[in-house]
């Protein structure tokens, strides 16, 4: 029989890896996690700063009315087809492919009359395209 005494290890717990595998489950979960107030996101637009507002020379303003109608550089366009956009702002962007358009829509305008005004833009050759809004409330 052995009655020699036998020096006891004191067991350790080793923290390095528990706290390895709690940041990687904390990853996971913050790129797994759904946001809910993306569902509930109400948008109001347009509303921007506009504090550095930048000057346009060659500028071609398009106002789209809540109703659906359109002006180009305040005169209005008969029709509300792209065919008659397109012709609308070919005669006003004198500078050509230069001209910068500027869409200035009521905020209660449809969404397609937007576009009607972009793929009009697109057809003509004009590639800078930015939109008007106005400043609002934070």
């Amino acid at each position: 029989m052995n009655f020699r005494p036998r020096s006891r290890d004191e067991p350790e717990i080793n923290l390095i890896p528990f706290i390895d595998v709690l940041l990687v489950v904390l990853i996971f979960l913050m790129l797994t996690t759904t946001y809910s107030k993306f569902t509930e996101m109400q948008l109001k637009l347009p509303v921007a700063n506009t504090e550095a507002q930048r000057d346009y020379p060659r500028e071609v303003i398009v106002a789209v009315a809540a109703d659906g109608r359109y002006a180009v550089n305040k005169v209005p366009v008969n029709g509300r087809g792209v065919d008659s956009m397109a012709r609308a702002l070919t005669e006003a962007a004198r500078a050509g492919r230069d001209s910068v358009l500027i869409i200035s829509a009521d905020a209660s305008a449809a969404h397609q009359s937007v576009i009607t005004v972009m793929e009009a833009a697109r057809r003509v050759g004009l590639t800078q395209v930015t939109f008007a809004t106005q400043a609002g409330a934070h």
